[in-house]
């Protein structure tokens, strides 16, 4: 039988003498929900604007995700 991937524990919290196990799926809706809040507190802020962030993200995905054997990167 296959563990379901979701079920998969990614961390272990422990406070004082209680102990809370965290899924990959829980840190990862967790990381997600306080990335957008951060962004719309930001763009609120008027520190960036959202086209900005599109900007942003795209580089980073062109900086990450390039083709290995492209030579122009």
């Amino acid at each position: 039988m296959t563990e379901d991937p979701s079920k998969r524990v990614a961390l272990r919290i422990v406070v004082g003498d209680q102990e809370r196990e965290v899924t990959f799926d829980e840190l990862c809706l967790s990381n997600n929900l306080a990335q957008e809040a951060l962004v719309r507190l930001l763009i609120k802020k008027n520190l960036f604007k959202p086209e900005e962030l599109g900007q942003a993200i795209e580089q980073v995905r062109r900086e990450r995700y390039r083709n290995p054997g492209d030579p122009t990167k």
